[in-house]
């Protein structure tokens, strides 16, 4: 891939992680075409407003599934 395409790519994909951010699904994209590119899904991503104006995205962890045991508690 050239440079102007890789370049063209990361703006791209960029971009969708700027919608991403902000709760809302891409235009013309699913879930399973986000998963193919590496992205997380609406919601899995939160904003934060530091003091200089900046705004980073961050990742948020996938909740564990809560331990069930079937043995009655002894």
């Amino acid at each position: 891939m050239c440079m102007a395409c890789e370049q063209d790519n990361a703006e791209m994909l960029w971009e969708m992680v700027e919608v991403i951010s902000h709760g809302r699904m891409p235009d013309g994209h699913t879930a399973d075409d986000l998963r193919n590119l590496g992205l997380p899904q609406p919601g899995e991503l939160i904003r934060e407003m530091q003091p200089n104006g900046t705004v980073i995205i961050r990742q948020i962890a996938p909740k564990k599934p809560a331990f069930a045991c079937d043995a009655p508690n002894e």
